[in-house]
């Protein structure tokens, strides 16, 4: 095994048979110290595709979205399509503990299901990661993460509210979808502990993105209050993103409400909120709209560090909207090592991720290794592993099974 020492997860062994939908879930594991074998067909995974970024460097099969999502695994070729692909998996499977996919349901070649691959290893983890799971009347439907995002419930609630539902930034029903396939894992090897036993754990990323519209589903299933779209004002009023001189804001609306009306008013800017009618909170709710435009007007005479600055000393909750260099410069995440730079030996240069958001006092979670070159390690583990001699590579190479 070449897991972490002394991490979390030292010890395991996950194969990672995972596209878009669950490669963030294996990547979890990797850095929480398991070791994650990546398996891709000869020619590579899709998402290495290069793009004018990575034109000077020796080595462009690693884009940087395949750098992110792999880091701290190692990576084997292995073609799934022959018998004999099938059966090297098989010998991988019996030393396995997890297997993680996104293969669509009834697309999984029979020597790759959970029957069969449970008879060679009882104690086998697998999860499956598909758009809407393994049963149900839109199984076989095709899908995506702006396709979950739509008909999970989330973009609906997302975007200003006199235009078109907005998708949120990035891929987050994939992110959303696995870290429920990680605590999946961490929660059925808790129960094999127990019982010596694998299971199948089947992951629906509609389900996951629908159970994770919090207030959403729990407002409209308790007093049927469909929720709408809000821009940046919070679902329940009490935050909104105002602009600044130089930036944008997070304020607080309503907390510490008098001293906010006697800061405004000290600046000539508090308009008619000095009136003893806004003090009632059912007054505010209903003139939100005219507490907005006067805030408006106040936020943008003010840079953003003078309104954060100023409003923590008065123990209001507020943020600056940062930006990315912001981000990267920001120094509590400086001081508590953040970013981590990773050796490319392929570049010659050191490269900064973004770590885990939590720090374990006994069982770290780290960053050690960048993402694997295509078949990087098929020696270390066809040859040392498994023992397959150096003809048998370069026959299994030329064959196209490795």
């Amino acid at each position: 095994m070449k897991g972490q020492e002394g991490s979390a997860l030292g010890g395991l062994r996950v194969l990672d048979l995972a596209g878009g939908a669950g490669v963030f879930c294996t990547k979890l594991l990797a850095d929480m110290g398991a070791d994650v074998v990546k398996i891709e067909p000869p020619q590579g995974d899709v998402t290495r595709g290069s793009g004018p970024f990575m034109n000077d460097i020796p080595h462009p099969e690693r884009s940087l979205y395949f750098w992110y999502y792999n880091t701290d695994k190692r990576g084997i070729t292995l073609n799934l399509e022959v018998d004999e692909g099938c059966q090297i998996f098989h010998r991988l499977a019996k030393a396995a503990d997890v297997i993680v996919d996104t293969f669509p349901p009834g697309k999984r070649k029979p020597e790759l299901g959970w029957e069969a691959l449970s008879q060679l290893n009882p104690r086998l983890i697998v999860v499956s990661i598909t758009p809407f799971g393994q049963t149900g009347p839109y199984k076989e439907y095709h899908s995506c993460d702006i396709v979950a995002s739509a008909l999970g419930g989330q973009m609906y609630v997302c975007g200003e509210p006199h235009t078109p539902p907005l998708k949120p930034y990035g891929e987050q029903t994939y992110l959303i979808a696995s870290f429920f396939g990680a605590l999946g894992i961490l929660l059925a090897l808790h129960y094999r502990n127990f019982t010596g036993l694998g299971q199948y754990i089947d992951v629906s990323m509609h389900e996951c993105v629908a159970a994770t519209i919090e207030h959403v589903n729990v407002r409209y299933l308790y007093d049927k209050v469909i929720a709408k779209r809000q821009g940046s004002l919070q679902w329940n009023n009490a935050f909104r993103i105002f602009r600044c001189k130089d930036g944008y804001i997070l304020l607080s609306l309503f907390q510490q409400w008098d001293t906010l009306i006697e800061w405004l008013d000290s600046e000539g800017m508090a308009a008619d909120l000095t009136d003893e009618k806004w003090r009632r909170h059912q007054v505010r709710l209903g003139g939100i709209e005219h507490i907005i435009q006067v805030l408006e007007r106040w936020t943008q005479t003010h840079t953003v560090n003078e309104l954060v600055e100023q409003g923590q000393l008065m123990h209001f909750p507020w943020a600056p909207v940062d930006s990315l260099p912001q981000l990267v410069a920001n120094p509590q995440l400086i001081e508590r090592g953040f970013f981590v730079e990773l050796a490319h030996p392929e570049l010659g240069a050191r490269v900064k991720y973004p770590r885990a958001g939590a720090e374990f006092s006994r069982s770290p979670w780290r960053l050690v290794r960048c993402a694997p070159l295509i078949g990087e390690h098929n020696q270390q583990i066809y040859g040392e592993e498994l023992g397959f001699s150096a003809q048998r590579l370069a026959a299994l190479e030329e064959a196209g099974v490795i």
